[in-house]
């Protein structure tokens, strides 16, 4: 195994000095920067990314989640055509029926989120999840000093979506401290729902078959990287909730798991859908305003009309230069970095899914894939305040002067994960059977 380090290693490493002087800017007490908490976070990262890809039996653990992601496309789509027809259910069979796509995206890979939702509970239900969620929240509360409803929340952010983790300190959010606040808001910013991971890996897999074990990763690594950077913007001053208990999700058997899950599922499912469809639809309007400029620039390799695209790939280039990617690619990153931030990250990992394999190297796609992972988006700003209002309406002035770090922090959280594997030589993270393919010079990204 090659194990090459050259200069965009290097700058990935120069990247995460980069951000977490981006949030020092941002902190509301320069004065007061907590460099034990960075560092430890740091160091926690690199531990966490080379014991699940430098650990053989670990690295094969998190290939075989492939394997069990198939059986769940198969299980789901065992249900959808028996509901839908074999016709619906099946792309294939509406492609040879009709010769055209069919709705395989409403009809496929969204119930996915019901069936992961449904298995979630259960498995919470029976101890498994919370033996898990609790292990990760000892290691959080022992090396990052933090107190124990805190520690649990960004523990259950690794596998929960951002509204569903507070629930389990809904008793001490109204005592929190606001440093511990944007902890928990930042957290649900950096991560992604097990719900959905699942849709972003059928969606990535066939241009990077070890997406699963990187998005499991990146919500792994990027806990430690939102804590840190929150207790920089907002350094502790007060005394912290250090009470180790929690509230728990009161299903009271195993059906009641299995039905609650899918309830929660088909809630996901249409929260998604409708945010698509206004997403896209802004997208559409977006560059049908920006097209009729009478400019004309080199993007992709031919002139093409002013477009959303260029616009975002321009403003988020520095941060993925800086993260390890290839100057020449750098804008072109950067577009899914935008994408993701100004609509939502099921956007930008549609768009990357459909992007050619030779389009971009597998290394910048696997960076990519780690600076979007997490719900850090306009949307998402009001679902969390709207849904953490609702647990503790008392401080909800706190959670909408909280608003604009949390977006801050969730972002770059991401892209401190990105740097962290970009940093390390790519042989580490490439899937054995398939090699890298090297980007032809000079294109672009054209959505």
């Amino acid at each position: 195994m090659s194990m090459e380090w050259g200069w965009d290693n290097a700058r990935a490493v120069i990247g995460l000095v980069v951000i977490t002087g981006i949030a020092w800017l941002l902190s509301e007490n320069r004065k007061r920067f907590p460099w034990k908490i960075v560092v430890g976070a740091v160091a926690m990262m690199y531990a966490f990314t080379l014991l699940l890809f430098g650990v053989p039996i670990v690295r094969a653990g998190l290939d075989s989640v492939n394997g069990g992601i198939n059986v769940l496309v198969a299980a789901t789509r065992e249900g959808t055509a028996f509901v839908f027809g074999p016709v619906i259910g099946d792309q294939a069979k509406w492609e040879q029926l009709v010769g055209s796509p069919g709705p395989i995206f409403i009809f496929q890979l969204l119930p996915l989120i019901i069936v992961i939702g449904s298995l979630s509970a259960i498995l919470w239900h029976w101890g498994i999840l919370k033996v898990i969620t609790n292990g990760f929240a000892f290691v959080f509360q022992r090396t990052m000093g933090m107190g124990g409803p805190t520690s649990l929340s960004v523990a259950a952010n690794i596998f929960m979506g951002q509204t569903e983790a507070p629930l389990l300190i809904k008793p001490y959010l109204k005592v929190m401290t606001r440093s511990e606040l944007l902890i928990v808001m930042a957290t649900g910013f950096a991560t992604i729902a097990g719900s959905v991971l699942v849709v972003y890996v059928t969606l990535l897999r066939d241009t990077l078959p070890a997406v699963a074990a990187h998005l499991i990763t990146v919500s792994i690594i990027a806990s430690p990287a939102a804590v840190a950077l929150s207790m920089v913007m907002i350094p502790e001053t007060e005394v912290t909730s250090k009470s180790s208990g929690g509230t728990d999700f009161k299903y009271h058997s195993t059906m009641d798991a299995f039905a609650t899950g899918a309830t929660d599922g088909i809630a996901i499912i249409w929260n998604i859908a409708t945010m698509l469809i206004a997403a896209l639809a802004l997208v559409y309007i977006a560059n049908a305003m920006l097209g009729a400029i009478p400019i004309r620039i080199n993007w992709n390799g031919a002139e093409q009309r002013l477009s959303l695209d260029m616009l975002l790939g321009w403003l988020f280039a520095p941060l993925m230069y800086v993260a390890g990617v290839p100057l020449e690619e750098a804008a072109r990153a950067g577009t899914f970095v935008g994408q993701k931030t100004v609509f939502t990250e099921f956007v930008a990992f549609i768009n990357l899914g459909a992007l050619p394999a030779d389009a971009i190297t597998e290394r910048t796609r696997t960076i990519v894939t780690y600076a979007i992972c997490g719900f850090a988006n306009f949307g998402s700003m009001g679902i969390l305040i709207g849904g953490l209002s609702i647990m503790a309406p008392e401080r909800r002035p706190d959670f909408l002067s909280l608003a604009w770090k949390t977006l801050y922090a969730g972002t770059l959280a991401t892209i401190m994960a990105a740097a962290v594997v970009a940093s390390l030589p790519y042989a580490l993270f490439k899937s054995a059977d398939h090699p890298v393919v090297p980007a032809p010079v000079g294109t672009q990204i054209s959505q």
